[in-house]
Parts: structure tokens; C-alpha cells; sequence
């Protein structure tokens, strides 16, 4: 809801200042420019993710998924104890992990969702456990292998090597969900202390 009031202030603050400018023709190229450029791009990365999200139906039908869960178990048991006793939030968190792995973010969402509502059984009623917002924040960091989505917008924008920044990504990803979940683990020493 806030940010409805945001962008609302911002369009209009864009329309009173074109006005008071003189450059109203000006804001309505650009805005026809940037609905075009939003469309082309939305169209350019709906492959990309058609792409990955049926590779992630066949690593799912195929049983890889299950395999990588398996893996996935000794690392996400020790970040969430609750897991080690509830398999499906085990599968959930895994399969979000794996998502996140494959650069799909808007996939690997609702699997966190799913995951964080089958942790908070473990959760006294209204409160976020530590498990929940770890999950949270390591949803939201992601380790990325394969970049998809930037990947095809740098593809749709005309980049020669798209995947050309894999290493950075690595790099990054790993740093920031390190520090995210060491922030995590921080403040839950400090709110039980």
C-alpha cells in the first residue's frame, strides 16, 4: 500500500515538473519508450525462464531434485534443525536452494513461502523463529550458479557473452549471503542473550 502512495507521488511530482518545464511532449516519448522497452524486455527474459523452469521440472521428475536434496541435507539440517524432522520442509527448503542455484528467483519464491509456513509449526504462534528468518535471508541473498535472469536481460540489451560475468556473480552471491547469514546468527545470539 505504501508503495502505491510512492510511485503515485513520483508519477505526479513527473507530470507537475514536465508542466512547469515545458517539456511535456518529452515525458510522454519517454514514457511510450519505457512501456515498449518494459514489454520487449518482459518477452526477452519470459524464454529464459520458460527455459529454466522446465529444467527444473525435469531435474524434479527425473529425481534429481530428490538426489540434490539428499546432498543439500547435511548443510540445511545444521541451518535448520527443523528440517532434520520434518522431510518436506527439508524437500522445500532444498528445492528453493536449488532454484536460487539456477538464477530463479521468481521460482524459487513460493517454495520459500511453503518452506517458511511448514517451519513456523516449530514457531510459537505470531513470532518469526531464527530457522524462518534465516530461510528469509538466504532466500533473498541466493547463491547464484547460472545467472539466468540477468543473463537474459544482458541478452536482450545485446551482450555479446551474456553469462561473461559468472565469476562476479559467484563471488558476490557467496560474500552476500555469508554475510547475511552471519548476521543472522549475530542477532540471534543477541536477542537470546
Amino acid at each position: 500500500m505504501v508503495m502505491s502512495y510512492i510511485w503515485s507521488a513520483m508519477i505526479l511530482a513527473a507530470l507537475l515538473f514536465s508542466m512547469w518545464t515545458g517539456r511535456g511532449a518529452e515525458l510522454g516519448r519517454a514514457v511510450l519508450e519505457g512501456a515498449q522497452s518494459g514489454v520487449t524486455l518482459t518477452l526477452s527474459m519470459a524464454g529464459a525462464i520458460c527455459l529454466w523452469s522446465g529444467v527444473g521440472k525435469v531435474m524434479e521428475r527425473s529425481g534429481l531434485t530428490r538426489l540434490l536434496s539428499r546432498c543439500l541435507l547435511p548443510v540445511i539440517g545444521r541451518l535448520y534443525p527443523s528440517a532434520r524432522r520434518d522431510s518436506q520442509a527439508a524437500s522445500l527448503i532444498s528445492a528453493n536452494v536449488c532454484a536460487n542455484l539456477l538464477g530463479l528467483g521468481n521460482a524459487a519464491t513460493p517454495m520459500g513461502v511453503a518452506a517458511t509456513r511448514r517451519l513456523s509449526r516449530y514457531a510459537q504462534p505470531g513470532t518469526a523463529s531464527d530457522e524462518m528468518c534465516r530461510l528469509i535471508v538466504m532466500n533473498t541473498a541466493s547463491i547464484q550458479l547460472i545467472p539466468t535472469n540477468v543473463a537474459a536481460v544482458r541478452a536482450s540489451l545485446g551482450a555479446a557473452s551474456p553469462f561473461d560475468i559468472l565469476p562476479a556473480v559467484w563471488v558476490t552471491s557467496l560474500c552476500s549471503v555469508a554475510t547475511g547469514l552471519g548476521a543472522a546468527f549475530l542477532f540471534q545470539r543477541i536477542r537470546h542473550d
